[in-house]
């Protein structure tokens, strides 16, 4: 009997593979507020973590499969290799979810095989049906991924698969792991599984794919029409490497084109039914939390969520658009909630005007996180004469998207010019209470703010990455700053809002520093440090 569906299933994997990009490490309450704006855009699958790797992966998940992981919610979903340990630690984990699956998986390219796990074919062939009939006591839902596929032999692939599905997969996986492939060559693959694994109509055709060759979303299509129904995909693409395919790319393709995919799925050519369970219009609004919660801003000239995505400065394409938006518009801005609605908010307006404004965009804040945005909107308000609701998710995201408050700024203050040296005086609460406060001089600025942090947390780092800008047009238009630092090898994010660019870039590094030697502080009580895996 078989079970391809007549639609496509999304499975997001922000919160595993794309929390493995480097800088990307999320805590178990920013994952928390990612997996309900991901509940809420309308994915079938959340991929929420990896439990094995260490207990903050595991709680994540496990509360992630408590608070959404409901009846009518997405299937929560956790990774787990092909042993008993790491499964029985998501079977543990995935508890909660009314609708919890187990995805395991074991390499199957020869250079895996020999360099990696040390095992011959007969050896993985052997595992797997334990495996997945392990991973079966504990949910009926369980996915089965080869690692490296898209380098497998196909002969040894069919072989692979089948087993798997005989054993009680009910989807199988082909992860192009390295992003190797070209659409062609994956379109094939996928075509060779459906004609050749003899139990294929027993399980659902899933596809992994990383960006190294910027081809990952047209492989993906490509696999579509060979009759690949789930796709595996990150929040903006995000993911180890060049990233994942990205699932605003994968959903709005096939939103725009669905009369050219409806034949692949069997739909009338006609047919304006959706393609996904996606709600389009939660695309940006959950691209901006994740680029804000990872500190991974999203390049101006990206596909969909760009900033200059539905921008014209064309003189010929501007007059186009301004007669008809279909003559340079394939699509429609708010189609993936984006618009340029402006509240009507002032210095003047109430807690509950300001409430019920938040609610509208969709954000349900607690009171101690309603009450600290409000202070800010107020001090916002203040100094601009209008404000905008693009200034509202700035100012949610960075009062209520914060890591542990160990250092405070409580004070800053610069000076600066052409015919002056830039210098820089903070004052900062430490985790122990005490307020300290020191100078110092930069070659600007941010740098000397920066070097007086330091000399007061006294946490060796690295800045190795700086980016700002502005959340609106204008000279009071608040500014965004996003920074990365290293240390001993690990990459740490900070992300701040303000109308003032150097207080957002001060609170920015604290922010990153706070990271920081919370990881330290973990180190220090002896946690134990994660594993990485990926399909």
């Amino acid at each position: 009997m078989s079970i391809q569906p007549d639609r496509i299933i999304i499975f997001d994997t922000t919160l595993r593979d794309g929390e493995q990009s480097p800088g990307a490490t999320l805590n178990v309450e920013e994952k928390l507020l990612i997996a309900r704006s991901l509940a809420k855009l309308g994915v079938d699958v959340i991929e929420a973590g990896f439990p094995f790797a260490s207990p903050g992966d595991f709680e994540a998940v496990q509360k992630i499969a408590d608070t959404v992981g409901t009846q009518d919610g997405p299937t929560i979903c956790g990774l787990a290799r092909a042993r008993k340990d790491d499964i029985k630690r998501a079977g543990e984990a995935l508890k909660p979810a009314a609708k919890g699956r187990i995805h395991t998986f074991i390499a199957t390219s020869d250079i895996h095989l020999k360099y990696k796990l040390r095992k011959s074919r007969e050896d993985v062939l052997a595992t797997i049906p334990e495996m997945v009939g392990y991973a079966k006591s504990f949910v009926d839902d369980v996915e089965f991924s080869p690692e490296d596929a898209g380098r497998s032999d196909p002969e040894f692939l069919y072989q692979v698969l089948e087993t798997a599905i005989a054993s009680g997969a009910t989807t199988v996986n082909i992860p192009d792991t390295v992003g190797y492939l070209t659409p062609g060559e994956f379109g094939q693959l996928i075509r060779g599984i459906t004609e050749n694994v003899p139990n294929i109509n027993q399980a659902i055709i899933s596809v992994h794919g990383h960006n190294d060759l910027g081809l990952a979303v047209a492989n993906f299509l490509e696999a579509v029409k060979n009759g690949a129904r789930q796709l595996e995909c990150t929040i903006n693409g995000i993911g180890e490497r060049a990233g994942n395919a990205a699932l605003e790319e994968l959903v709005m393709a096939l939103y725009v084109r669905r009369q050219y995919y409806n034949p692949f799925l069997g739909r009338p050519p006609e047919s304006e039914a959706p393609l996904t369970n996606i709600d389009t219009k939660q695309i940006y609004k959950t691209s901006r939390l994740v680029s804000n919660l990872t500190g991974m801003t999203v390049q101006p000239n990206k596909a969909i969520v760009g900033a200059n995505a539905f921008a014209h400065e064309s003189g010929i394409h501007q007059d186009g658009v301004l007669k008809n938006k279909l003559t340079y518009e394939i699509m429609d801005a708010e189609s993936i909630g984006l618009n340029e609605n402006q509240i009507v908010l002032g210095k003047h307006s109430g807690r509950h005007a300001f409430s019920k404004r938040l609610q509208e965009l969709g954000y349900n804040l607690s009171d101690t996180e309603l009450n600290r945005a409000f202070l800010v909107f107020k001090d916002v308000a203040d100094k601009k004469k209008v404000i905008t609701d693009w200034d509202l998710e700035a100012i949610v995201g960075d009062e209520t998207q914060q890591p542990p408050e160990l250092f405070r700024l409580e004070y800053v203050q610069v000076s600066c010019g052409d015919r002056a040296q830039p210098t820089a005086t903070v004052t900062i609460r430490t985790p122990e209470g005490r307020e300290l406060t020191d100078a110092a001089i930069g070659t600007g600025p941010v740098d000397a703010v920066y070097k007086a942090i330091n000399r007061v947390v006294n946490v060796s780092n690295q800045l190795s990455e700086f980016a700002v800008k502005s959340v609106t047009e204008g000279i009071d238009a608040m500014g965004e700053v996003t920074i990365r630092l290293r240390h001993e090898n690990q990459t740490y994010s900070g992300h701040a809002a303000d109308t003032d660019i150097i207080v957002a870039s001060a609170r920015a590094y604290i922010n990153a520093l706070n990271r920081l030697y919370d990881a330290l502080e973990k180190q220090a009580q002896g946690e134990p440090s994660q594993p990485m895996a990926g399909v």
